[in-house]
């Protein structure tokens, strides 16, 4: 039994020239938050290999801003993964870069009364010209004004369209790399961000926007139904990743506790309904558990609701995600050597297209 123990040495990590593959499978086999960042790349690597697997990213906070935006485009284009649920921030943040306007290095010790007397924003250590904010607000506005105003959209519907709008414009922002590969994005609390109020801006002129909730969980859980596996990448929590997560379990009130043909599902014996827990699941967070918040939730935790595999593959790391991602795509850019074969999912905007 003792010896069940010791199966795997850490090994330390030389300094040489290296890829940042191979620093990540070295710092795989030492310790603490360095090991499961490294396991985060495996068990991505391990998702792009399933045949029959839609792999959804939750993207929380105000990553945008802080240089994050382009390495989502390229996780997109790659098909890397299949559908975005974001925050607000994230996809209207993005396009004030895309725009060419941009952020700047600024400090997180300044006199913020003097920042406001200046009109600049500030995200910790990093500044925005309100003007530039603005600008984007206008854009997103003009898009409004082109979308009809008695049909109930979706988000993904929304910014599948405003995707469309951008990439004709020359404005390579998430939602704009998101539509030109149908990839859905969705974002459930949208109105919380700009998006929110250049919704009162189009109001004001006339054409109210009308955005259905009940119908964008109805197509988001849909996705349940027409997939074999689902395995997921959090960075952050919050609203994307509870969304997220509630797809595990969701599509039985959706089909009546009726079980999904062709899904391997699990039955709950209290109150008989199917789950489908997430096969594959990475967590990228800051937060910790002992709150009882869902961004701090650990991946364990979920299991005990059906939303996670109990025999599939995890990686939680504590870890800013302007460190993780960074170090993650660019060792999936170098390790990854052959094409996907990503689910297609433009039925989603069947009614839109």
């Amino acid at each position: 039994m003792t010896g069940s123990y010791f199966k795997k040495k850490v090994e330390a990590i030389d300094v040489r020239e290296k890829s940042v593959s191979k620093l990540l499978a070295e710092m795989g086999r030492t310790a603490y938050q360095g090991r499961k960042l490294g396991e985060a790349v495996d068990v991505w690597e391990a998702m792009l290999k399933e045949k029959e697997l839609t792999i959804i990213m939750g993207f929380a906070g105000s990553m945008s801003t802080a240089g994050q935006w382009k390495m989502v485009n390229w996780l997109i284009k790659n098909r890397y993964i299949d559908v975005l649920v974001s925050t607000g921030a994230n996809i209207s943040e993005d396009i004030v870069d895309a725009m060419g306007l941009g952020y700047w290095q600024g400090s997180h010790q300044v006199d913020d009364q003097q920042l406001l007397k200046d009109d600049v924003n500030r995200y910790y250590d990093v500044y925005g010209k309100e003007t530039d904010y603005r600008e984007m607000e206008l854009l997103l506005t003009d898009f409004l004004m082109t979308v009809k105003k008695d049909y109930p959209y979706t988000s993904a519907e929304l910014l599948y369209l405003l995707g469309n709008y951008l990439n004709k414009k020359g404005v390579k922002s998430i939602v704009a790399a998101a539509a030109a590969k149908k990839v859905p994005v969705f974002c459930p609390a949208i109105a919380d961000s700009a998006y929110g109020e250049t919704f009162l801006m189009a109001k004001n002129q006339g054409h109210p926007i009308v955005l259905d909730s009940v119908k964008e969980f109805d197509q988001f859980v849909s996705i349940g139904e027409k997939t074999k596996e689902v395995g997921v990448v959090y960075i952050g929590g919050g609203v994307p990743k509870d969304f997220t997560q509630l797809l595990a379990i969701s599509v039985s009130p959706k089909t009546m506790d009726e079980g999904v043909p062709g899904r391997k599902g699990h039955l709950r014996k209290g109150i008989k309904e199917y789950y489908y827990p997430h096969r594959y699941a990475i967590q990228i967070t800051t937060d910790s558990p002992q709150w009882g918040g869902l961004s701090g939730c650990t991946l364990e935790e979920a299991i005990s609701w059906g939303k996670i595999d109990i025999e599939g593959k995890r990686a939680v790391c504590y870890c800013d995600a302007t460190i993780a991602l960074p170090l993650i795509t660019h060792a999936l850019n170098e390790r990854v050597k052959f094409k996907r074969k990503a689910p297609d999912l433009s039925w989603l905007f069947k009614s839109v297209s």
